[in-house]
């Protein structure tokens, strides 16, 4: 990517895309632990992720724009709405999938729900958990060359702009320093979820 001259361009786009996972796993996470212990919730908020999930990420742009205006961000809250639902579904199942008996051990033994949910629960469910914040992040990276409609600096910027410009070589090396993005991201996350560190 430094080679290419796009090395500002990437880091611009890893630091809108931290930002946006970091929130978008902050609160999803919390979310789908209170999916997982309330039925009435889950059945609440079931819809809504289903429109945000269905929903094209171009049809955000305009509610944005009025809120937020042009700049980095609106890029920051399309990205977080758009890549949101992965980690409150996967995080919601995760925990339910976590066997009944396990839970109850642990109550039988004088644990809180807290205690539970931090030492029991969670630990267990980390697989789904980490999927979720993977998927989370691909979507964040997806959303790049979206958020470049509405002003965000980044790769995105720099292929929207050869697509305006027609420049099919310019296009194609950000684009290409997305994908190496998107590997790097993906081997690290999964690298993560296999280790005690996470």
């Amino acid at each position: 990517i430094g080679l290419l001259g796009l090395w500002d361009s990437a880091m611009i786009t890893v630091s809108l895309m931290g930002i946006s996972v970091l929130l978008a796993v902050a609160i999803g996470i919390p979310l789908g632990v209170a999916a997982s212990f309330n039925d009435r919730f889950e059945a609440a908020i079931r819809p809504v992720l289903d429109v945000m999930q269905v929903m094209p990420a171009f049809v955000y742009l305009m509610p944005a724009l009025f809120l937020f205006g042009v700049g980095g961000t609106v890029s920051v809250f399309l990205t977080v709405v758009y890549a949101i639902p992965p980690a409150i579904r996967l995080t919601n199942l995760g925990i339910r999938q976590v066997p009944l008996e396990i839970v109850e051990t642990s109550k039988s033994h004088g644990s809180t729900l807290f205690q539970t949910l931090f030492q029991v629960q969670l630990p267990m469910a980390k697989p789904s958990v980490m999927l979720g914040i993977n998927q989370t992040m691909m979507m964040a990276l997806a959303m790049v060359i979206i958020t470049a409609l509405v002003g965000a600096p980044g790769l995105g910027h720099d292929v929207w702009t050869a697509l305006s410009r027609i420049d099919s070589g310019s296009g194609f090396e950000a684009g290409f320093a997305i994908v190496l993005l998107a590997i790097m991201v993906d081997r690290l996350s999964f690298a993560l979820a296999r280790q005690d560190i996470v």
